[in-house]
């Protein structure tokens, strides 16, 4: 194998995580080709959405909560090579349901970590969040360590970024076979890739090429209503903070207006298993209107929302919401954070491009469980 100073590396999947590997392991000097399967964007990938959140909160004991500093400035040096800053800090808002429910778990994380948060009883958060449904909640609070991150955005400008320091950028270019051992990365039509390492982050598409990590990960279909609010609370949504949990069994989010793009809910609760990543992604009859509708309470007057369109998205799980990492030959495989990963993708892919160079897997592992002080 070559010297790590002029290693030649090819990245299988050009999502946030691949996309951010790929720049990190071209500014540790490394000559980097990225193969997608799709354009760039690809907004049928998981990090293809307009965006996602970015936030502090974890449940107490995850280790996730302290790794988000890592991850912010990893987003700063990310900001500063591509010009400008795709990260709307808006904060983010829970609201507490039930005894125990994820919001409250949340919450107790935050106060582990010591991360500032401000709590609201009902009547005042409803008086300054006037989408809320009063009498429809224990409480709710505000943390300003959030906001929304634009994927789009992102993943153009990393893509122009990598083009111009002299990546190769392959788009609708779909990976058929990987050769672990010898570093041979085979497409569809044929056509044949060497690299000394091969980085592998394909998202919910990785068991399409190593099948037998199907005991490690589930897939599933999962999608997201994206909605117009009712005229009178369209300014109110568009000051709102991202609203992480709102309570409950529903496991639901939802990102105001931001980036250009509309409103979007999205819920744990809608998702369905499938063995494969292509299955079924055209939205169904009403399936916007049963996501939606998911949100009452805490949300007022849920049914005056509009559905606008709905996405759908592919995503791999682990049973403990963890990342995964697989080493094979010369071949790394970095598997997303079950869903929530995408914060992380800009530090994921320094921490991928340094465990290449200095050949520190089992770091980087535990770094990913978030099991590092």
């Amino acid at each position: 194998m070559k010297n790590a100073a002029s290693m030649t590396v090819i990245v299988v999947g050009a999502g946030i995580a691949g996309l951010a590997t790929a720049w990190s392991l071209l500014k540790n000097g490394h000559k980097v080709t990225i193969v997608e399967q799709g354009p760039i964007p690809n907004p049928l990938a998981a990090s293809g959405d307009h965006h996602r959140i970015i936030r502090r909160a974890y449940p107490s004991g995850s280790g996730y909560g302290r790794l988000i500093t890592e991850a912010y400035l990893a987003w700063d040096a990310l900001w500063a090579d591509l010009g400008e800053s795709h990260l709307d800090a808006r904060g983010f808002l829970c609201i507490s349901r039930e005894p125990g429910d994820e919001a409250e778990d949340y919450r107790k994380g935050l106060e582990e970590g010591g991360y500032p948060f401000e709590l609201f009883q009902p009547e005042v958060a409803v008086a300054r969040y006037p989408f809320l449904e009063a009498n429809s909640f224990r409480y709710a609070y505000f943390s300003p360590e959030g906001g929304a991150l634009h994927c789009r955005k992102i993943a153009a400008g990393l893509a122009g970024w990598l083009r111009a320091n002299g990546a190769n950028v392959y788009e609708h270019s779909r990976v058929a076979e990987i050769d672990t051992e010898n570093g041979h990365v085979t497409l569809e039509g044929g056509a044949t890739m060497h690299a000394d390492r091969i980085v592998v982050t394909a998202g919910a598409w990785v068991l399409k090429l190593f099948p037998e990590l199907g005991g490690d990960l589930a897939t599933y279909r999962t999608a997201l209503a994206y909605v117009e609010p009712p005229a009178d609370l369209r300014a109110a949504w568009a000051a709102a903070p991202v609203i992480l949990d709102v309570g409950g069994r529903t496991d639901g989010y939802i990102v105001p207006p931001t980036g250009g793009a509309g409103m979007k809910f999205g819920s744990g609760l809608h998702k369905v298993p499938t063995s494969d990543a292509d299955w079924n992604r055209s939205p169904v009859p009403g399936e916007g209107e049963a996501i939606r509708d998911l949100f009452s309470p805490p949300i007022a007057r849920v049914g005056e929302y509009r559905v606008a369109e709905v996405v759908t998205c592919a995503y791999t799980f682990t049973a403990d919401e963890k990342f995964l990492a697989r080493e094979k030959g010369r071949c790394l495989i970095v598997s997303a954070c079950s869903g929530h990963g995408y914060k992380f993708g800009a530090a994921v892919g320094r921490r991928v491009a340094a465990a290449i160079g200095d050949g520190d897997i089992d770091g980087l592992k535990r770094w990913l469980r978030a099991e590092v002080d």
